[in-house]
């Protein structure tokens, strides 16, 4: 584990996204959603995280009045540095939305439309977030925490 870099990361990095913690080896920092774009841009061409790994979300239903339902989480690597971080942003349940990085990132079409049949999150700048896993017409976000486990979904008819 290089050391310094996580140093440089959480210096320079904590104006724009917080303070930082190391959990398990992982860099995390918590994000404004507005300040997702800067952060991995700077993740990318400046300490070279050039591996998008993973996006998915945490649906914390139930949370005190007035927080954010929903944790949007990214995963970086670097392989260069042999290092990994994540980047955590909040959203609201009524306007989960945050933006793409396809831009930077050209995998994270897909990762994005598991991301949205999953929890229904939105990723801004995504022209195709058609289902994924699910099949079209599934109604509702299945690993929502309110997502009625008995619900029968629509029969739809198989194609060959």
């Amino acid at each position: 584990m290089s050391v310094p870099v996580f140093d440089r990361l959480a210096a320079e990095l904590v104006p724009a996204a917080g303070p930082a913690v190391v959990s398990r080896g992982v860099l995390v920092f918590q994000l404004a959603p507005g300040e997702l774009l800067p952060t991995v841009q700077r993740l990318k061409t400046e300490f070279g995280f050039d591996l998008f790994l993973d996006v998915t979300a945490v649906d914390w239903l139930g949370r005190e009045a007035g927080a954010p339902r929903f944790e949007v989480v990214h995963h970086f690597y670097s392989t260069t540095h042999k290092l990994r971080v994540r980047l955590k942003m909040r959203v609201p349940e009524g306007e989960p939305v945050v933006a793409s990085l396809i831009g930077f990132y050209g995998a994270a079409a897909f990762m994005e439309r598991e991301c949205h049949d999953m929890y229904g999150i939105h990723f801004q700048g995504n022209h195709d977030l058609r289902p994924i896993l699910l099949y079209e017409g599934f109604k509702g976000h299945p690993l929502r925490k309110d997502y009625p486990k008995q619900q029968e979904q629509p029969l739809v008819p198989y194609r060959n």
